[in-house]
């Protein structure tokens, strides 16, 4: 099975979709929609930014929707207009930078890897490491269908190509010492699998919440996690994406939006029962739900995140050793020399968070 190119017309799509998607107001807490305001900023507000930022953002229980819902962005940045465009899957906030429509996104590794890549080549870096993927990502089959992942030889699996789960589903089958082109992979998007599990359509899924916990409450087993490629030595990630050029035009917003990233994942590291309040509107399950689903991932602070085993250095072998797998699987043209992704990491915005 092979990764498909992106495609002119998904592009556009994507960014017809992004422009719909626009929330140009947050919620707080629980749903809260008081306006932005400097006081409400957990740290030292920046008044003198009065630019657009624009931020794709996906339904995961991460700090970047405990951002979101609290409005931290807004109420520190309170100049500034904030616009958040929600997303499906990495593959689709990698065409919107394509199509010029993002400053900031959140992607996994895999998409992230292909955006660096040619036949895009994007001008973005990575930023931020908003979770290391853990168990949040797992391959869910039909109770007694089989075990493990050779016991699905024959069987239709779905998955969002481009995706970190698509990355550690394909990595699966070759660590099992097994060729894709005996498994039936669909291209599927996170809404369209439950649907398609509930019709009997397809037999198994690599997939992330809050579709995860629904085929299993629907009769599906875990078999395989993303946590068991990681320890295979293919490590996934979300990562948060940035134009360069808005980057290197706008320091003060990414210093802020740093600064609110790491007050996130702080939160939910201390009081994971308040986090969970604001994920749990942001991706629609219960808060005991939300609190539960982040034992699925680990999260790194901002001092973490700028050390050599990260930001500062192994996130770009990471990269590079992805793009390498890609390439074995038709889904980038080419691995561009491992500096092109070692530069296309910069821990920048994590050390001016973390105080350095």
């Amino acid at each position: 099975m092979t990764l498909p190119h992106l495609t002119r017309a998904r592009a556009l799509a994507a960014v017809v979709a992004a422009t719909a998607a626009l929330g140009l107001s947050a919620c707080g807490v629980g749903g809260d929609t008081e306006q932005a305001s400097a006081d409400a900023c957990p740290f030292q507000a920046d008044e003198s930014v009065d630019t657009t930022v624009r931020i794709g953002y996906q339904k995961i229980p991460n700090g970047d929707v405990v951002v979101k819902d609290q409005k931290i962005l807004e109420n520190c940045l309170p100049n500034a207009t904030i616009e958040w465009s929600n997303f499906a899957s990495g593959g689709d906030v990698v065409q919107a930078f394509g199509g010029k429509s993002l400053d900031i996104g959140l992607a996994g590794s895999s998409p992230s890897t292909k955006a660096l890549s040619a036949p895009l080549d994007l001008p973005v870096s990575v930023i931020w490491i908003h979770d290391v993927i853990g168990s949040a990502e797992s391959l869910v089959v039909r109770d007694g269908e089989a075990t493990d992942i050779k016991g699905l030889k024959g069987k239709t699996i779905a998955t969002p190509f481009g995706s970190t789960a698509h990355f550690s589903l394909l990595q699966a089958i070759a660590d099992a010492g097994e060729d894709p082109s005996d498994y039936t992979i669909v291209n599927t998007e996170p809404e369209q699998i439950a649907p398609a599990w509930s019709r009997g359509d397809i037999d198994a899924a690599w997939i992330w919440d809050p579709t995860l916990s629904t085929l299993v409450k629907d009769g599906g087993k875990v078999v395989l996690t993303s946590e068991d490629t990681a320890k295979a030595g293919k490590p996934t990630f979300d990562l948060a994406i940035a134009d360069r050029t808005f980057v290197k035009d706008n320091p003060k917003v990414l210093a802020v939006w740093a600064k609110a990233q790491d007050y996130a994942v702080k939160q939910i590291k201390d009081d994971p029962a308040k986090a969970a309040q604001s994920a749990a509107v942001e991706i629609g399950v219960s808060a005991a739900d939300a609190e539960k689903q982040f034992a699925g991932f680990t999260f790194l602070d901002a001092k973490q995140q700028a050390g050599a085993d990260w930001l500062g250095g192994k996130l770009g072998q990471d990269l590079f050793s992805t793009a390498q797998f890609l390439l074995t699987q038709d889904g980038i043209a080419k691995v561009a020399p491992e500096s092109t992704y070692a530069d296309g990491v910069d821990p920048g915005p994590a050390k001016a968070a973390a105080g350095e």
